[in-house]
């Protein structure tokens, strides 16, 4: 695997996954998959690790799977339980962000789409234009988009294959923040750092829960809601929030 296929560098507590091979604007190939695995394991597994943001080098995210190297036989680009670039069938437990410039399509889209949240520069786009080169989105691209935009906008977007500007993204709500064009990985860190304020067991549970909960019934969601939400209202970060805000100063969370 190319040691600089992907980038991690860390600040605070913010680790930061530069996919790094612009010359093909960022396609995916087996390093890279490889290489994003590695990088979300470290992050889950660090306890003073507490959010995750993945970019691209060159002014683009990634424009998918790098059909040139399948086509000459490389192998697929996927990691055995986390599926297509090393994240998109298993993201990690802690929170992460998308910082998006440029093409953010096939693949890529899917990538950005297996983050909890997306910050994009202006002139970036998304789209899942794999109908046109005979394939189907199906490393979650299908599945997530409808839960992140409108139905008849994820259809369209799904069997014409044209993309939508990053403007259309935000307004649907694909985009939690839409910022000028190579803005993004920096307002991504300061998303990052409001989230990194709070109580790290209190934020992997709030992603849990709202995560979990497409799927739970109406009977059984309050049941299935209860244990994640008791042990983080039992921990010592729960007495520290309430003590903190009756002294009237900042929390110092312990992650327990």
């Amino acid at each position: 695997m190319s040691e600089d296929a992907v980038l991690v560098r860390i600040e605070g507590s913010i680790q930061i996954v530069t996919i790094n091979r612009p010359a093909v604007r960022n396609a995916v190939n087996k390093a890279v998959a490889v290489g994003l695995a590695n990088a979300l394991a470290q992050l889950d597994a660090q306890a003073d690790l507490h959010v995750g943001i993945i970019t691209g080098a060159g002014g683009n995210f990634c424009a998918g799977m790098d059909l040139n190297a399948f086509a000459q036989g490389g192998s697929e680009p996927v990691v055995e339980g986390f599926g297509f670039a090393g994240l998109c069938e298993a993201p990690p437990k802690k929170p992460l962000i998308a910082a998006v410039e440029g093409h953010a399509v096939a693949g890529g889209c899917e990538i950005a789409m297996a983050c909890d949240l997306i910050v994009a520069g202006r002139s970036a786009s998304f789209g899942l234009p794999e109908v046109k080169r005979g394939l189907v989105a199906s490393s979650g691209g299908l599945m997530r988009l409808p839960h992140r935009v409108p139905y008849a906008v994820a259809m369209e977007m799904a069997i014409t294959g044209e993309p939508i500007s990053a403007a259309q993204a935000h307004a649907y709500g694909l985009v939690n923040r839409l910022v000028e064009a190579g803005e993004a990985l920096d307002a991504a860190l300061r998303l990052a750092e409001q989230i990194d304020a709070n109580a790290p067991l209190a934020v992997a549970a709030s992603k849990r829960i709202l995560a979990s909960s497409r799927t739970w019934s109406d009977a059984e969601m309050f049941e299935l809601q209860r244990p994640i939400a008791r042990a983080v209202n039992a921990s010592a970060d729960a007495i520290e929030g309430a003590t903190a805000f009756s002294e009237k100063r900042k929390a110092v969370w312990q992650g327990r």
